[in-house]
């Protein structure tokens, strides 16, 4: 140890035995406090706090069996699950060893002790408590965040036929590990759904991590998505697990997954076929523990019919499949949406709004909302935030986003991709070059878009 790191608690009722212990460790650790009564345990950890823990496991009342110094670890673990605790003991042998591990300690320690291998297991149980320290708070805040979504879909709300489908799917699929794949166009909630599949399946208190497939390039894939080692590339300048690997034990979720290229979706394909991930830059496979959920705004299937989608990998993906239905297609969701970010964003910008006219709410059902429901946000938004008056009026609602008009723009083609560039084109020309703009007409985000432009050479 060449820093001084971590808080040690020493019991044992040999002061001598402490003294050494302390001598040791002084210039090794931030704090140590020693103790040779046991029964001051519950008191002394209800006051402080200890990464390691050091018990002897022979007291003076069973110098032999080691049964007390099992007692007091059970107490230890009771009052603190994540205690990393070591024995230490001068009768020890395999079996106490291995009983010791099963009881919940994390290691054994013979008297006397060898310094420098005493220094390096205590070393090593420090990095153990901050690890569970690191997975508790990733936990607490996974936890808070389900708490504060106290909705059972959150934002994702609805009446019309089609999102109760969308509910009942996701009820019968959520506590099962089977993969989904979630369909619709942009701004329709794909990811919302995604995250209600996690909060109500077995995985909820794991990690949910997202990844944007479309805003990764070629080149990061893999290494963002399976990790790296020290010393892969230029800017490999540390071990760093990739998503699947922070995922692992809870869902992982894909987005944009019909922007894979061919050769990137045989990578993907081959870790969900096997479960396993291998970082760059080694050959050592890390098993993975994952549910995986996907999505696209794309004709997926239609893809995978001209040879664009890999057949298996789609196979893989889809043993659910959630369509979402368009804004446009459920009008009567839209009074519902609008008095639910109503509420939201009066209250977010100090503001009391209570209830939009009916003459508002026809004019909202009769806009077409090529964006969606993330354009729906976006415009209460910026009418409360916009809005003086007391009261909210038709006049309020700037729909500058205009659906996209078929004037002008000549389809000889069904060919998607050829369609989706004539149309990138349409709406950068009404934009004047506005990038921004223009991806929020296409109901993208600008990385997305950028993509797109760099795919067509735009």
């Amino acid at each position: 140890m060449t820093k001084k790191n971590g808080r040690i608690l020493a019991i044992d009722d040999n002061a001598d035995i402490l003294f050494a212990l302390k001598l040791l460790l002084k210039p090794h650790v931030e704090f140590i406090h020693t103790e040779t009564d046991p029964n001051k345990i519950p008191g002394i950890l209800s006051k402080d706090y200890f990464d390691v823990i050091l018990l002897d496991m022979n007291f003076t009342k069973d110098a032999i069996s080691g049964q007390e110094g099992f007692s007091w670890l059970e107490k230890i673990l009771e009052l603190d699950p994540s205690a990393v605790v070591l024995f230490i003991t001068a009768y020890g042998d395999v079996e106490k060893s291995v009983k010791a591990i099963k009881a919940g300690a994390t290691d054994f320690i013979l008297k006397p002790w060898q310094n420098e291998k005493l220094l390096a297991t205590i070393s090593s149980a420090i990095k153990l408590r901050q690890s569970r320290n690191e997975v508790d708070d990733l936990k607490s805040k996974q936890k808070a965040m389900n708490t504060i979504m106290d909705q059972p879909f959150a934002d994702f709300i609805g009446v019309s036929p089609g999102m109760i489908k969308v509910f009942e799917t996701i009820k019968k699929v959520a506590q099962t590990d089977a993969n989904v794949l979630i369909l619709g166009e942009n701004g329709t909630g794909k990811e919302l759904v995604a995250r209600a599949l996690h909060r109500n399946s077995l995985r909820k208190d794991e990690t949910f991590v997202s990844v944007d497939l479309g805003a990764l390039s070629e080149t990061l894939f893999e290494s963002e998505l399976f990790g790296h080692a020290k010393g892969a590339f230029t800017d490999a300048k540390a071990d760093r697990p990739g998503r699947f690997e922070l995922a692992s034990g809870g869902t992982i979720f894909l987005d944009e997954i019909g922007n894979l290229s061919l050769p990137l979706q045989a990578k993907l394909l081959t870790v969900l076929e096997r479960r396993e991930v291998t970082r760059v830059g080694t050959n050592k496979p890390r098993p993975i523990d994952i549910r995986l959920i996907s999505a696209t705004n794309m004709q997926i299937k239609q893809m995978a019919g001209e040879d664009k989608f890999r057949q298996d990998l789609l196979y893989r993906l889809n043993t659910v499949e959630i369509e979402l239905p368009p804004l446009r297609e459920r009008p009567e969701d839209i009074p519902i949406l609008a008095d639910h970010f109503l509420k939201m964003f009066s209250k977010k910008y100090k503001k009391r709004y209570n209830k939009l006219s009916s003459a508002i709410i026809k004019k909202l059902t009769s806009y077409p909302w090529p964006g969606n429901v993330r354009e729906f946000q976006h415009i209460l938004e910026r009418t409360v935030i916009m809005s003086d008056g007391p009261t909210l009026n038709e006049t309020d609602f700037q729909l500058t986003s205009q659906p996209i008009a078929t004037d002008g723009l000549e389809l000889d083609t069904y060919n998607l991709e050829e369609v989706e560039r004539k149309i990138i084109e349409k709406v950068l020309r009404a934009n004047r070059g506005n990038v921004s703009k223009a991806a929020a007409d296409l109901g993208l985000t600008r990385t997305s878009l950028y993509r797109r432009l760099e795919k067509y050479g735009l």
